[in-house]
């Protein structure tokens, strides 16, 4: 459960940061710290399931569902990461093309 916790973590540490928060009192965290945050916490997670596929392969007694897990949870992280900067591409499209 701690690395659907984790996963968890990173969406719900990007959407309730003092970032999206409508509070004045709390200090804004830039968004680029916000993505900085994200990919840490996806290479942490690609190394943590390099490390349980090495650990697989050489016969360090580490189960395959372990290894599954962490791979999967590596991929979603991904994933995330990608559809965030999609959207942080689209949005500078967005505004290059305004037209003042």
């Amino acid at each position: 459960m701690t690395g659907i916790d984790q996963l968890a973590g990173i969406v719900s540490g990007a959407i309730n940061s003092p970032l999206a928060s409508s509070t004045p009192s709390a200090s804004p965290v830039p968004f680029s710290g916000v993505l900085n945050s994200l990919i840490d916490q996806t290479n942490s997670l690609d190394k943590q399931a390099s490390d349980a596929i090495n650990g697989l392969v050489s016969g360090q007694g580490v189960e395959v569902h372990d290894a599954m897990i962490a791979t999967q949870k590596a991929d979603m992280a991904f994933e995330l990461a990608l559809q965030v900067r999609n959207k942080a591409v689209g949005a500078y499209q967005q505004m290059m093309g305004m037209q003042f």
